[in-house]
Parts: structure tokens; C-alpha cells; sequence
């Protein structure tokens, strides 16, 4: 498992732990009161260090190698799942990965943007930042589950959208725009979930929904914290700071009314326990859709368009 700065002494608690368990069997001497007491010691150290996690800490964590990516939610939640492809237009962005995914009975349109694991997969995947035909797929399919009175879920996962030269000439900041606009007027239930990184215009390109929620370790902000390090000190060396002026964390998003909710995770990550993870935005996906569904859809659109107006509004 890779471990994190903040992770060390976890680490070597853990491996104290089994040094003594191995002793225990190899010697046939009863040591398990002494390793009741040190992994008692080891759970109070793992709920003093990720409840008190700084907000660079976070971020750390929401990039984590091994963490779930969408594809892994979607996989691990549904039953069956059939991928979609292309935008129709220039071609089929490995970045922004969407399909009908069926959970029990209800059949949710899934769209999500797609991390890799490897050199490889990252390469294949452009490192989860979508093209402009990848804002095009999703609202394609976004249109067809609205089509056939499918709910929609995303999932944000993207360091931000490409900001190469050929994106810009095919339209990147006009297909995040559609998307924004678009999706304010689906008439079907629409779930924003962050699983990961929610970096400016690229996590907002499918980030308009009725309900928006963050798992617990994730950030949500309109730069990350080494571009903003870079622009207000010329350096990198500064994003730690950075990260503390954004405010970026999921519950600065709650206090600010941002979001609508924070989804726990495992204790230490959703990299730990994937399982449970799987399960809990199962259940909370599922219970979200069944409360959006006994809405009027045009009532959901008011209070859809009513929400995001709010966000900024200042009064002196």
C-alpha cells in the first residue's frame, strides 16, 4: 500500500503489530493482552490523525493511487452495466466514461471522469482531464436518459479539464458552457457526487445537479492548490497555504452551502475498505433517487436553477 507523509506512524504501529504476532507464534508465549493494548493505541491513533487532517492532508488523500475510481463505483454497484461511446461529432474521450448502469431495479444513466492506474491507463485516459467531445458525450447521454426517464448520476473525479491548445480550438470553454446550461433543464433526478479532485470548469462540466455530494476526503475548487501556489508566489513550494486560503475541503463546501451533503468514508480512506465504500454510496445514491423521483419534475428545475443562483450571492 503506499503511505502518505501523515501515514508513518500508522505504519509503524501496524508493523509492530505483526512483529508481535509473529513472535507470539514462533516463541508459543501468550501476547495478547499486549496487542489488544497497542491496537487499541493504533485505532485511537488512526481516528486522531484523519479527523484532524489538515486541508493539503485532504487533498493528498483524495489523489491517492489506490483510491476507487468511477469505473470501480460503477462495477462494484451495479449489476449490469453498458458503456456508451463517442459524442457524435470528433470521437470518443477515454477521459469522460458514461453509461446505463442497473442497480436492483432502477436503471441509472452513470457518467464519470476516468483516472488511470498505471503510466499506461493515465496516458489512455488523458489523466481524467476531458476534451471537448468528453462534456459533448456526457450531455449526449445526459439527453437519453433524459429520453427514456432515466435519473443521472456523475462522478467528479478531474484535475480540471485539458487545457491543451487543440481542446481550446475545438471549443472546451463552449462545451462546459452547454453543459452548464443544459443541465440546469434536465427534467429527470440528477446526482453530483466527488469522489476524488473537483477542479474548476472541468469538475462543473457535469457538476450541476439536484443533489451535490462530497465524499468525505475529497476537494471541490475553481483551481488547485499548486496552480493557485503558482500564480499568487511564482512557486509550487506554496500549496499548502494555498489549499488553507481555498477553503476546498467537503465541509468548507457544506458550511458554505455549496453542496448538499458529505458522504462518510472508511477510516483512513476510501482506499481501505473499498467494499464499504461501494456499499454506502450505493444505499445513498439509491435513497437520493427515490426522494428526487416524488418531485414534479418542473418543481425539480426550479429548485435546481434556485440553488445554484444563491451560491455567491453577497449582501452588505
Amino acid at each position: 500500500m503506499v503511505l502518505l507523509d501523515f501515514e508513518q506512524p500508522i505504519a509503524e504501529l501496524e508493523a509492530k503489530i505483526l512483529e508481535m504476532k509473529q513472535l507470539a507464534e514462533n516463541s508459543k508465549v501468550d501476547l495478547s493482552s499486549a496487542i489488544a493494548a497497542v491496537e487499541e493505541q493504533l485505532i485511537n491513533l488512526k481516528k486522531e490523525t484523519y479527523q484532524n487532517l489538515t486541508r493539503w492532508q485532504r487533498v493528498q488523500l483524495s489523489r491517492h493511487p489506490e483510491r476507487p475510481y468511477s469505473l470501480d463505483y460503477i462495477e462494484n454497484m451495479c449489476e449490469e452495466f453498458i458503456e456508451l461511446h463517442g459524442d457524435r461529432n470528433v470521437g470518443d474521450d477515454k477521459a469522460m466514461i458514461g453509461g446505463f448502469g442497473r442497480i436492483g431495479e432502477q436503471t441509472i444513466m452513470f457518467i464519470g471522469q476516468q483516472k488511470g492506474r498505471n503510466t499506461k491507463q493515465r496516458q489512455y485516459r488523458n489523466f481524467g482531464m476531458p476534451n471537448p467531445e468528453g462534456y459533448r458525450k456526457a450531455l449526449r447521454l445526459m439527453k437519453l436518459a433524459e429520453k427514456f426517464k432515466k435519473p443521472i448520476v456523475t462522478f467528479i473525479d478531474t484535475p480540471g479539464a485539458f487545457p491543451g491548445i487543440e481542446a481550446e480550438e475545438r471549443g472546451q470553454g463552449e462545451a462546459i458552457a452547454r453543459n452548464l446550461k443544459e443541465m440546469m433543464m434536465l427534467n429527470v433526478p440528477v446526482i453530483c457526487i466527488i469522489i476524488g479532485e473537483g477542479a474548476s470548469g472541468g469538475a462543473l462540466g457535469i457538476g450541476i445537479g439536484d443533489k451535490v455530494l462530497m465524499l468525505e476526503n475529497t476537494w471541490y475548487s475553481v483551481i488547485s492548490p499548486e496552480s493557485c501556489s503558482s500564480i499568487l508566489w511564482r512557486s509550487w513550494d506554496y500549496k499548502e497555504q494555498a489549499a488553507e486560503a481555498l477553503s476546498l475541503t467537503a465541509s468548507d463546501m457544506l458550511k458554505h452551502k455549496l453542496i448538499d451533503g458529505i458522504i462518510e468514508e472508511p477510516l483512513g480512506g476510501a482506499h481501505t475498505n473499498p467494499q464499504k465504500m461501494y456499499a454506502t454510496l450505493k444505499k445513498v445514491i439509491l435513497e437520493n433517487i427515490k426522494k428526487l423521483e416524488k418531485i414534479d419534475p418542473e418543481k425539480r428545475i426550479e429548485q435546481r436553477i434556485e440553488k445554484f443562483c444563491k451560491m455567491g450571492v453577497v449582501v452588505e
